[in-house]
C-alpha cells in the first residue's frame, strides 16, 4: 500500500492558514496536521465553528484528510509555555486544559479528523509525580470519553521531558485507559533511546492513531530536515508499509516556517524519493 504524508502547520506559521493548506496541498500531500494556534484557527476566540467549517470545505475540495494537534506554545498562557497542562497543580488550570482539548475534539469532529493528538505534561517543580499521575489519568479519561460521544479517536503523544516521555510510560496509561491511542513521533524514539523508530512501529502498531516524522539526531530533541540526523528513514517506512499503516504520516518540522516555501515540498520530494529507491 502507498503511505499518506501530511504536513504540519506549526511548520508553516508565518502563513495563513489557507495559504499553507494550498501550500501543502499543491506540494502533493494527502493531508494536514493541523495545529490549532492563535494564528491557525484559534479555538478559543468566537466564530471558531464557522471557521472550522470553512477550512473543512477547502479540505474537502482538494481531497485533504487531517489530524489535529494541540501543541501550541502559548495559545492557554502568554507568559507561561505549554501551561495550564494536565498536571498543572491547580484545578482549575487543569480543567482549562480539558477544556481546551475537548475543543480540539470537537474541531476535528468538524474536519473528520482521523485523530487528536496530545500530550500529558511536565510535573511543574514541587509536584509530587504520583500525584501528577492520578490526574493525568483523571484528565485523559475526560478527554477520552468526549472523544468517544464525537467519534473521533484520541491519541496520546510521549514526548521527551514530559510525565509520559516514552512507550513504556504510555503503555502504562494504557493499561488504566484502553481506549487511548498512541501519537507516535518516531524521532522521539531517538531522543529517549528507548527503541529504534521502525521496531517501535512494529511493535505498537495494533495501537496508533497517528504518527509524527522528521529527521533528528540521538539524544536531542531538534526537529531536524530530513538529511540532517540519524533517523533511517527508510527503514520507518519499510516498517510502517509493513504493518499496513493507513493513517497519515505527519511531517513535523516546527522549527522551519521561515523558510517552509521550500521545506514543504522539499520533504516530501525526499519521503517520496525514500520510496522510489525501495
Amino acid at each position: 500500500m502507498s503511505l499518506r504524508f501530511a504536513f504540519n502547520t506549526n511548520g508553516t506559521a508565518n502563513h495563513r492558514l489557507m495559504d499553507a493548506v494550498a501550500m501543502i496541498a499543491d506540494a502533493g500531500y494527502a493531508g494536514v496536521a493541523l495545529t490549532l494556534d492563535h494564528h491557525h484557527l484559534d479555538p478559543m476566540e468566537k466564530g471558531w465553528v464557522e471557521r472550522a467549517e470553512t477550512l473543512g470545505k477547502a479540505l474537502h475540495a482538494r481531497s485533504l484528510g487531517c489530524v489535529i494537534e494541540t501543541g501550541a506554545r502559548f495559545l492557554l498562557d502568554p507568559r507561561r509555555k505549554h501551561e495550564p497542562t494536565l498536571l498543572t497543580p491547580d484545578a482549575e488550570g487543569r480543567a482549562r486544559r480539558v477544556a481546551f482539548l475537548r475543543r480540539a475534539v470537537d474541531i476535528g469532529n468538524l474536519l473528520g479528523a482521523e485523530a487528536v493528538s496530545f500530550w500529558a505534561g511536565v510535573p511543574l517543580p514541587g509536584v509530587d509525580r504520583g500525584e501528577a499521575g492520578e490526574w493525568l489519568v483523571e484528565g485523559v479519561a475526560q478527554v477520552l470519553e468526549h472523544a468517544r460521544s464525537r467519534g473521533v479517536p484520541a491519541a496520546l503523544e510521549p514526548e521527551p521531558g514530559m510525565l509520559v516521555e516514552t512507550l513504556d510510560d504510555w503503555l502504562l496509561l494504557h493499561a488504566e485507559l484502553p481506549e487511548l491511542r498512541l501519537a507516535l513521533d518516531l524521532g522521539h524514539c531517538l531522543v529517549t533511546g528507548e527503541r529504534e523508530p521502525a521496531a517501535a512501529v512494529a511493535e505498537f502498531a495494533p495501537h496508533i492513531g497517528t504518527v509524527a516524522i522528521e529527521d533528528m539526531k540521538r539524544g536531542e530533541h531538534v526537529h531536524l530536515p530530513f538529511g540532517e540526523g540519524d533517523m533511517d528513514v527508510p527503514t520507518c517506512l519499510d516498517a510502517l508499509e509493513e504493518i499496513g499503516f493507513g493513517g497519515l504520516v505527519c511531517v513535523e518540522l516546527s522549527r522551519e516556517s521561515h523558510r517552509a516555501d521550500r521545506m514543504v515540498p522539499d520533504a516530501l520530494r525526499w519521503l517520496r524519493a525514500c520510496r522510489d529507491a525501495a
